[in-house]
């Protein structure tokens, strides 16, 4: 078999990736062994404001305008619905923290997004004595529905390879790349904190942040938005809510722990108090960066071979804009932003 490219991961980062090739009309082959899931586990939350801070996430405006007509072209694709608008509530701690996001609605990067002033609202088994701040034009992405279509329309188009890939098999040459049956112009590398086993591109300094989330069922608490406090809780309709997340920098493991719970539980008390019940627990881990950058680009000695990781907790937001710089790089030499190209760690 020849193919234009081989993919390695199936993610958000592989996902985004391969709508590229086929938009260009390139061919290509997936490889995909559902071992790294943490595109599954994210909330898929998309907002341009870190909400510690009240800060503006790093070009974010740019990657909302080409991620929002990304999903919505998949939702045409699939004939299914992925972006679930939604408001974000920030819970204001103190009034310091009312001041501060009154300074930060001041940013025109932001105005279409924060709203100037404090949201007094009272909610049902929900704590905000110092009231609300609000975000609008936000929403979230249902990754796991999309994944799991996309995976499914991959694997009927025969492009779909069930397996985990073998490195030591890889062939390399100056202007291909063979693997078993399969050659290849290019590789692109989209396998998570699966980098970790990849002997090319294993020197770059990624982190595993685990993360832990629980879907918990609360029929009285009637909330239709986001609430953001020492954890997030994200309404996904029917009473049901997903609550999360942990961050574990020293677990290595994909699976649930007693102890995520209970933080998780723990915090969410501190701001619910309606009854509620666990009816899930679902853990994962992040690829991160420790300049919370991706890693994109070529290896330094091969270049048919090219890497798309590293998303970080925004994922959803940015996966199509580093998808379509990394096309454009390899296809047709365009320049790659200095902040994700994998050259700034050589």
């Amino acid at each position: 078999m020849e193919v234009d490219y081989i993919i390695v991961g199936l993610g958000l980062a592989g996902l985004a990736f391969t709508k590229e090739l086929e938009q260009h009309h390139k061919s290509f082959i997936v490889f995909e062994d559902n071992s790294q899931n943490s595109s599954l586990v994210a909330g898929g939350a998309y907002n341009p404001v870190i909400l510690k801070r009240f800060t503006p996430v790093w070009n974010a405006i740019e990657q909302l305008e080409i991620a929002l007509p990304f999903y919505a072209a998949l939702e045409i694709q699939f004939k299914k619905k992925y972006d679930y608008p939604i408001d974000i509530y920030r819970i204001f701690k103190s009034f310091e923290e009312q001041n501060n996001w009154f300074s930060a609605t001041d940013n025109p990067a932001l105005s279409n997004y924060m709203i100037p002033k404090v949201i007094n609202e009272k909610h049902i088994g929900v704590i905000a004595n110092y009231g609300f701040g609000k975000l609008t034009n936000t929403g979230r992405i249902d990754t796991n529905a999309l994944i799991e279509d996309y995976r499914n329309y991959l694997n009927k188009n025969n492009v779909l390879i069930n397996e985990k890939f073998d490195y030591p098999k890889l062939g390399i040459s100056n202007y291909k790349v063979d693997y078993k049956l399969i050659t290849a112009s290019k590789i692109v590398f989209c396998e998570g904190f699966g980098l970790k086993e990849n002997p090319y591109f294993n020197y770059l300094p990624m982190q595993e942040a685990k993360g832990e989330l629980i879907t918990i069922h609360a029929p009285n608490l009637n909330v239709d938005f986001l609430i953001k406090a020492p954890v997030f809780v994200l309404p996904l309709g029917n009473n049901y809510y997903k609550v999360g997340a942990t961050f574990n920098w020293n677990d290595k493991t994909k699976l649930p722990t007693e102890e995520g719970k209970l933080e998780l539980v723990t915090k969410l008390n501190t701001f619910i108090t309606v009854d509620y019940k666990i009816v899930e627990q679902n853990a994962g881990i992040r690829p991160t960066v420790k300049d919370r950058r991706p890693l994109v680009g070529k290896h330094p000695t091969h270049q048919n071979l090219a890497i798309l990781n590293g998303l970080g907790t925004r994922g959803v937001m940015i996966a199509p804009t580093v998808a379509k710089a990394l096309f454009n790089h390899l296809e047709n030499e365009a320049i790659l932003d200095k902040e994700i190209n994998i050259n700034r760690f050589h």
